[in-house]
């Protein structure tokens, strides 16, 4: 039987409920022709974003259990579904399901065990003997944002970070820069446009996450990973460097991402002909939506339920070009500040039983909700629906964490190196384009106005919540305070 299950959630309380980087669904698979079977035959589909990432039985899932609490002690790895020897009813089969997806929740919420390398390494392992790709020598192509394909000799096994490495060390960036950049599963159209799926973690093998989806429109591709333009000075300081990010500005300009005026569009060309790299560049960084990511027309119930709208992330916020019904186009931003919490929910229609859907496809229904203070005494919730709602939410994350780190004083390079994801620190000095009001209507012509940083407190990443009411945030959402309490004068 096949049902669906919410995905894995991280919880911020203040800064935001941001979901694990992936969508997770467990589905039950009895064995063809037995109307009952015992709990430790029972098997188990992870998906990712509704793809299948691997299969695994009880047995193995009770295996892990037993190394994380031999590892870490009872009181930090949660209670696991007892064994059952004899056969299973429907109704337990489906309390087995249930408690199994709890309890995975659990653990890759958990601070220590959710980062660990026993549990990634566990769904690695799981990941490459589900795909049936042996483990072996391979070339892996990767695509640079000028469309430039990029061959690197790795192992189907090796995790995220060392395709990455290994990707650097092919283009000759040095290793202070490396966590710059991350890896993106994207999906390419026919018209040469991509969707971003997610962006790579340290729980799968590149190899065989785009491998497994035999699937010539998806494509493994290099991005910078950090929100704010004062850490492009760092970037533009090397020749390998400055020529990706300049080939990422050129594309992202090229795709429209970046909004250019006439005069502004001769001047960017002059300086393309000059190859002049950093000051093409540093002019860009003037530019409306400059170091924002894009994603595909969704659906917003603001500022009335059905309006189509994109969504695109950058500048801590994310910016809203909503159609109304009346056809009438409104833009306006949510800064991640004043959004006390989100989360992201997920549904998933019943199959036949099989677990198995047509890869590439995603049959997930996604939703990023987020409650936001629209003044001083009114929080409302707003809601996303999108497939590429996690994406979204993993954006709001790793704002926040540049914005902790920031308000930590912590160094960027040292932060790049310890942690994979990434946590930045901002300059004090940074400089931006103001947020359009909610919702007023586009104004190509507005110019750059500066803005000073907000003041924030400190993070702590833990735990999930299933609520939506505001009153019960005590209980169920754990996390950091990113959130500020803005007066009406402020909005």
């Amino acid at each position: 039987m096949a049902v669906n299950l919410s995905p894995f959630h991280r919880t911020f309380r203040g800064g935001g409920l941001a979901p694990c980087p992936w969508g997770h669904f467990l589905k039950s698979l009895p064995q063809p022709g037995v109307k009952g079977l015992p709990a430790w035959c029972a098997a188990y589909n992870i998906h990712v974003n509704g793809v299948l990432h691997c299969r695994v039985r009880y047995s193995q899932l009770l295996g892990l259990h037993e190394q994380l609490r031999k590892e870490y002690g009872h009181n930090v790895v949660p209670a696991f579904p007892p064994k059952k020897i004899f056969t299973l009813t429907p109704a337990e089969v489906e309390q087995r399901r249930e408690q199994l997806e709890k309890y995975m929740q659990a653990v890759r919420q958990e601070p220590l065990l959710g980062v660990s390398e026993t549990f990634n390494s566990f769904l690695r392992k799981a990941q490459q003997e589900t795909q049936q790709i042996p483990v072996g020598e391979v070339q892996l192509e990767v695509s640079l944002s000028n469309e430039q394909k990029v061959k690197v000799t790795i192992l189907t096994s090796d995790q995220t970070e060392e395709v990455l490495e290994a990707l650097a060390a092919k283009l000759d960036l040095p290793d202070d820069l490396v966590g710059y950049f991350k890896l993106f599963l994207v999906r390419e159209g026919k018209d040469g446009s991509f969707s971003f799926v997610r962006k790579l973690q340290e729980f799968e093998l590149p190899y065989v996450s785009v491998t497994s989806l035999r699937n010539q429109e998806y494509k493994i591709i290099l991005r910078k990973s950090y929100w704010d333009s004062s850490y492009d000075n760092d970037v533009m300081d090397n020749r390998v460097g400055l020529n990706l990010l300049y080939a990422q500005t050129v594309s992202d300009i090229e795709r429209g991402w970046i909004l250019v005026n006439k005069d502004q569009h001769r001047q960017l060309k002059s300086l393309q002909e000059k190859v002049s790299k950093k000051e093409f560049i540093r002019l860009a960084q003037t530019l409306k939506y400059y170091g924002y990511l894009k994603f595909d027309p969704c659906i917003t119930d603001f500022p009335e339920k059905g309006c189509h709208v994109i969504v695109s992330a950058g500048n801590n916020e994310l910016n809203f070009q909503v159609k109304l019904p009346s056809e009438q186009m409104k833009e306006g931003s949510f800064k991640v500040t004043r959004m006390r919490c989100w989360r992201v929910t997920s549904s998933v229609p019943m199959t036949n039983g099989t677990g198995n859907s047509s890869p590439g496809k995603t049959e997930v229904k996604l939703e990023l909700a987020f409650e936001y203070l629209m003044s001083k005494d009114r929080l409302q919730w707003v809601t996303i629906t999108s497939p590429q709602a996690i994406m979204m939410s993993i954006c709001l994350q790793s704002m926040v964490d540049e914005l902790m780190v920031k308000k930590s004083g912590g160094s960027i390079k040292k932060m790049l190196r310890k942690r994979p994801n990434g946590s930045l620190r901002r300059s004090d000095s940074q400089q931006a384009v103001k947020s359009p009001p909610l919702l007023d209507s586009p104004d190509g012509t507005r110019e750059p106005i500066v803005k000073l940083s907000s003041k924030l407190s400190s993070v702590s990443l833990r735990g999930i919540s299933n609520s939506s009411s505001s009153g019960d945030l005590a209980n169920d959402f754990h996390g950091n305070f990113a959130f500020e309490g803005i007066g009406d004068d402020d909005l």
